[in-house]
């Protein structure tokens, strides 16, 4: 029982039951499935350029932008480049912008969309045109290289084990959750619209240099390359990675945040730059 002496429930949210304020009955907004024929503006192109076609289709109940696509490349659009795999969320592959917004094509119902206009199907905009929807996403590759590989610390018991508490096991399990769709990226507008890659390694390796760091095991130091080669300070936390990812990692507060404070206290924190000073110079580090 709450403060006010309302009795709250499982499904009551946290803030609410903090508040002791009851939570809305009313039932979500169900929006209708599509019917009939509807319209999809598609990106057509390679390297050299290219053009929005439209494709009028049949829609029906239960459809998800993919299976629009899919039915337009096998009906009026053989030559359609599109990369899919599990069609299920989790494999990242089907990344595009729908109406503008970096989303999995997989897990965009047809219901959730204005089907009354034509709905704009593009590649990646912070990646290069392969050809049609299909981008080039290599330089995350190459990215993911840059950074200092996991060391473990030396191990804790004779038999070659460690001890960790189970807190920090969780604290980085949420990052773990990432399936490589770059939406994250392509969002970034650092990327995006500065196209600083090669100063930036944005939100998605942010979050893998974040799970490495707060790995209880690890020792290895990437501070400096957080600040110089990995450019964390271009970030300016819009949290707009957060918003498109989907499997909702919370990646500005608990990945990009935290890195960020790190480099502060590391470099420009002036109570730190002392200890450090004093602690060089004590006799027991002489």
């Amino acid at each position: 029982m709450s403060g006010s002496g309302v009795v709250t429930n499982e499904t009551m949210q946290p803030d609410l039951a903090e508040t002791g304020a009851v939570e809305s009955t009313q039932p979500p907004e169900v929006k209708p499935e599509p019917a009939g024929r509807a319209t999809f503006r598609i990106w057509r192109g390679d390297r050299q350029g290219g053009k929005l076609v439209d494709y009028t289709t049949k829609v029906s109940p239960g459809m998800v932008v993919l299976d629009a696509v899919h039915q337009i490349q096998a009906e009026q659009a053989n030559d359609l480049a599109v990369r899919w795999n599990c069609k299920a969320g989790k494999c990242g592959s089907c990344s595009a912008e729908v109406n503008g917004s970096p989303k999995l094509m997989c897990m965009t119902r047809l219901s959730e969309l204005r089907l009354e206009e034509p709905v704009t199907v593009e590649p990646m905009r912070a990646f290069p045109p392969i050809r049609d929807l299909v981008t080039d996403v290599s330089w995350n590759f190459q990215v993911k290289q840059r950074i200092k590989k996991f060391k473990p610390r030396s191990p804790d018991a004779p038999d070659g084990t460690w001890r960790m508490a189970q807190s920090d096991i969780d604290r980085v399990q949420e990052f773990r959750k990432c399936i490589e769709c770059y939406l994250c990226q392509d969002v970034c507008h650092v990327l995006r619209d500065h196209h600083l890659h090669q100063s930036f390694i944005g939100p998605r390796f942010l979050v893998h240099v974040a799970a490495l760091e707060m790995h209880p095991l690890d020792v290895e130091d990437r501070i400096e390359e957080l600040r110089q080669a990995h450019g964390i300070g271009y970030c300016n936390i819009t949290k707009c990675c957060t918003k498109v990812c989907p499997e909702h990692i919370t990646i500005t507060d608990n990945a990009i945040i935290p890195l960020k404070e790190r480099v502060v206290d590391e470099f420009f924190d002036p109570l730190g730059k002392l200890i450090k000073i004093f602690s060089r110079k004590s006799p027991g580090n002489s």
